[in-house]
């Protein structure tokens, strides 16, 4: 009895391996090529494959998808931070939008694939539509309190964060680049109370 259920834990022992051997070699090769890097020299790196590698993972999409996770996990203990300790409901929008535009750029050319996930299916939809109704809580949050616009959305907020990462590795960028793209995002959404909202005005619905 305990050959014929070691004989049928084996192979799931085996997978397990292989994804996470899979993962290993491609967070390493999306690091230092891109996520345009090729899928059979990822396979070839890891000893396996072409045919192994894609029945763990069907496409491109799946693998980024995995490797996020943990850089999910990151980013919603972020968010819970923002929450709970951010000065303002303005500052906790900032805040979030910043480190979207750092989990957004765990590889080069990852803002692409998560800006098409928000146009169609993709094993990147539920992740980036998570991401997207986060940020439009926290929106929410700094509009009824009067500190953002009301006719700004949280999906164009979200699609800002891509944009601001994608620039972040163009070639004219440097290390100021970021931070000042955010702070200019920040001056389109930011409804503030001296240059836009005088003292016991109502806030615009």
């Amino acid at each position: 009895m305990r050959e014929t259920m070691s004989k049928v834990r084996a192979p799931r022992a085996d997978a397990r391996r292989n994804r996470g051997h899979i993962l290993d070699i491609a967070e390493q090769y999306f690091s230092e090529h891109g996520v345009g890097g090729s899928l059979d020299a990822i396979a070839k790196q890891a000893g396996i494959g072409a045919g192994t590698l894609y029945r763990h993972f069907p496409n491109r999409e799946a693998l980024l998808a995995e490797l996020l996770t943990a850089r999910d996990e990151a980013l919603v203990a972020r968010r819970d931070e923002l929450r709970t300790r951010s000065a303002s409901a303005a500052d906790a929008l900032d805040g979030w939008l910043r480190a979207l535009v750092e989990w957004a750029g765990a590889f080069d050319g990852l803002p692409e694939p998560l800006r098409a996930a928000t146009a169609g299916p993709s094993p990147l939809t539920v992740t980036c539509q998570g991401f997207i109704t986060t940020t439009e809580e926290f929106l929410r949050a700094a509009q009824n309190d009067g500190s953002a616009r009301s006719e700004v959305r949280g999906r164009d907020l979200f699609l800002a964060t891509l944009a601001t990462s994608w620039v972040r590795g163009a070639a004219l960028a440097d290390d100021e680049s970021a931070a000042a793209l955010a702070a200019l995002t920040r001056s389109g959404w930011e409804l503030t109370l001296s240059a836009d909202r005088p003292p016991g005005a109502a806030v615009k619905r």
